[in-house]
């Protein structure tokens, strides 16, 4: 399955969200995306430090949304 990973900013004053990088992954599941996308938040080469990421579908549906310090999330970024 083909998944898109979007890297993005957040502007405080209103909440807009700025693309910085977009990379398009092949996984098996959205889990591969998601320990792919783990990766690449840390060590992707951007302009500036994103704020959280997101991940679309191959039909471009968002299937997963992250950014650091939410609870809900907390376990996506652990290390095991």
């Amino acid at each position: 399955m083909m998944f898109t990973i979007e890297f993005f900013r957040i502007r405080k004053q209103d909440n807009a969200h700025a693309t910085l990088d977009r990379v398009t992954y092949i996984a098996s599941d959205l889990e591969s995306a998601k320990v792919k996308a783990r990766s690449l938040f840390d060590t992707l080469n951007m302009p500036q430090n994103p704020d959280g990421l997101r991940i679309l579908d191959q039909s471009g549906n968002e299937v997963f949304f992250w950014t650091p310090g939410i609870a809900s999330e907390a376990g996506f970024f652990s290390s095991d």
